[in-house]
């Protein structure tokens, strides 16, 4: 699995990941008020939009890169030619089982930070504390079903884990509108980690969820925040593909500097 400029590869991964994460919050907390369900407003409005932010430092990082070593790890496994017609079937298994390990990591930070975002006056700390107490570990990975389920699906769209630059405009488009379809799947993980523990939503039913919520708000909720999240995924591309690239060609550099 081991091949020049890996572990470069890894580590600008995680870096890129926390700098599409941190400059593009704002649009990811705008998302998630605008699926809450008590409304944008009341959830914080504009008000507070940095919050949770601290949940998301701490698991981009680890997240990025365990989808990455494990998406190098089964592509490596899989080993088949690379002009192999089987190619896009190895890319998907090895997206899927990436997103699998990395939700892992994922979805309790998603948690934490999702019902900090609707609820600004509460530390980041304080609500992981009362998560454990009231509801437990398995309280830490509600939405883990539709979380995986979205992220396999945005994964499968992308023929590698990271585009040249020549790609990058369409990348954004292909990124858009790959967000804007699976806006319903975000909105039921959404529902799903913020709902009332004991509900029936928090239960993790995906369909469930999204029957709810086209039972009360119709075509509307089941995309609520698709603008924010089609922005902020368009936008994420480029960004991630900037830092990305810097990140490796300095630590390639001072790899290469170094005796």
């Amino acid at each position: 699995m081991e091949r020049p400029g890996f572990t470069a590869s890894l580590v600008a991964g995680g870096v890129a990941g926390v700098a599409v994460d941190l400059i593009l919050f704002p649009l990811d907390t705008i998302k998630t008020r605008l699926q809450s369900p008590q409304g944008f407003n009341k959830a914080g409005g504009f008000r507070g939009i940095y919050a949770g932010v601290p949940s998301a430092a701490i698991g981009s990082f680890p997240n990025a890169a365990a989808f990455f070593i494990t998406y190098e790890y089964v592509k490596w496994f899989l080993h088949t030619d690379s002009s192999s017609y089987l190619m896009p079937v190895k890319h998907m298994l090895a997206a899927s089982a990436g997103e699998v390990v990395a939700c892992l990591i994922r979805v309790p930070s998603e948690v934490v930070k999702q019902r900090a975002q609707v609820s600004a006056s509460s530390r980041t700390f304080q609500i992981f504390s009362n998560i454990l107490y009231t509801e437990g570990i398995q309280g830490l990975y509600r939405g883990y079903k539709s979380t995986v389920l979205r992220e396999a699906l945005w994964s499968w769209r992308q023929d590698h884990v990271v585009d040249c630059w020549q790609s990058a405009v369409c990348g954004a488009f292909a990124g858009g509108f790959a967000a804007a379809v699976t806006t319903p799947l975000d909105v039921a993980k959404t529902r799903i980690m913020l709902a009332k523990a004991g509900s029936s939503t928090a239960s993790g039913n995906v369909l469930s969820a999204l029957h709810g919520v086209w039972r009360t708000q119709g075509l509307s909720g089941l995309f609520a925040g698709v603008f924010p999240r089609t922005a902020a995924i368009s936008l994420g591309g480029f960004i991630f593909l900037g830092a990305y690239e810097q990140t490796r060609s300095l630590l390639l550099e001072l790899g290469r500097a170094s005796p």
